[in-house]
């Protein structure tokens, strides 16, 4: 396979409503440096995969609210390959798009898809995993992804199943569920032959054409009314985009397909999907706070993670154990971290208020 078939999609358009109210639907999570290290997420995304694919091969897929701020934030990349999508329809829809436009490129091209929102700690390892699954999907017509070593049983991933053999570095998927309960998470674990989901996946783009044609074919015959890479192609999105199922990548061509194959990595990997996991990747202090401020007391306090947008401000904690407290201009939230997957409904909430009330 030649370097110059490879492209990369960084998918950056969900509005990250369980890091609310850091996160909000104006300045979404990956745009913001969520882990105080110095680059967002979106921006450590492009960092890693720019080592293996030149910035002219690599795309951005967001909301059109979030062109600017992507180009903004990745200046590296050409401005014509940060694409916004005029509506939210799931994965499946933005990853047709994507292929459309990267196949009028390069007809030979495969694409690896990106969350621009994950953590990964062994990069090395990461881009050794990619070698390979780019050299699986060039050679055959697999729909590849890397499955992540299950560390615990986890109820907020998705699992895969594969079919074990001897002496292998990739296996065929037997199976794809969904957050399951603890006692099946904890039944995957125990059995070996399971993996967490981190949708990271990576094909020709022949490949999903063909799959596309076999699984969501109206989804196909929508896409291919528009030409790609042309004047025209803006004003054709807009027409279809509201005509298109909404449905992920995973529930409408993954969890049907026979030529899916996984890639086992253990790549300290957390998807970053709640402050838990944002606390569990940083940095602590003696009594296990996770806290980055200047001006910090803390009295009989233990395991809490504190994020505040002004750190010149002084905080007082005295007698909290596991909780989340995050303080923006807007809104401040103090709640639980056992109940950090509540934090979707707690925004929901919020659209009671009179509409002239800007928390989100």
């Amino acid at each position: 396979m030649l370097k110059s078939d490879r492209y990369c999609v960084i998918m950056a358009g969900g509005i990250g409503s369980r890091f609310w109210p850091m996160s909000t639907q104006k300045f979404p999570k990956q745009f913001q440096d969520i882990l105080g290290i110095g680059r967002t997420m979106i921006q450590q995304t492009y960092d890693r995969i720019s080592r293996i694919i030149p910035k002219e091969q690599i795309f951005v897929i967001t909301n059109k609210e979030y062109v600017a701020l992507s180009h903004q934030q990745l200046p590296e990349i050409p401005e014509e390959n940060i694409v916004g999508e005029p509506l939210m329809k799931n994965t499946a829809a933005c990853n047709l798009y994507m292929a459309n436009k990267i196949a009028e490129i390069n007809p030979d091209a495969t694409m690896i898809v990106l969350p621009a929102d994950h953590l990964i700690l062994k990069e090395e390892v990461f881009l050794e995993k990619v070698e390979l699954a780019f050299d699986l999907a060039a050679k055959h017509d697999y729909l590849v992804t890397l499955g992540i070593t299950p560390t615990r049983p986890d109820t907020g991933y998705g699992y895969i199943q594969f079919v074990e053999k001897k002496s292998s570095d990739y296996f065929k998927v037997k199976t794809f569920t969904e957050k399951p309960i603890l006692e099946i998470a904890q039944s995957f674990l125990e059995s070996g032959d399971f993996l967490w989901n981190a949708g990271i996946f990576i094909w020709n783009v022949k490949s999903i054409h063909h799959a596309f044609e076999l699984y969501l074919p109206e989804m196909m015959q929508h896409f291919m009314a528009c030409e790609y890479n042309s004047e025209k192609e803006d004003s054709c999105i807009e027409t279809i985009y509201p005509k298109v199922q909404k449905i992920s990548i995973d529930n409408g061509i993954l969890e049907k397909a026979k030529n899916v194959y996984v890639i086992p990595s253990d790549l300290g990997w957390s998807d970053l999907g709640t402050w838990t996991s944002v606390y569990e990747n940083t940095e602590k202090d003696k009594n296990g706070n996770a806290v980055k401020l200047k001006h910090f007391l803390n009295y009989n306090s233990k395991r809490n993670i504190i994020r505040l947008k002004n750190n010149n401000k002084a905080v007082i904690i005295d007698g909290l154990e596991d909780f989340i407290i995050v303080d923006t201009d807007k809104a401040l939230l103090i709640c639980p971290r056992d109940n950090d997957q509540l934090i979707k409904d707690y925004v929901l909430d919020l659209k009671s208020f009179k509409k002239g009330d800007k928390f989100m």
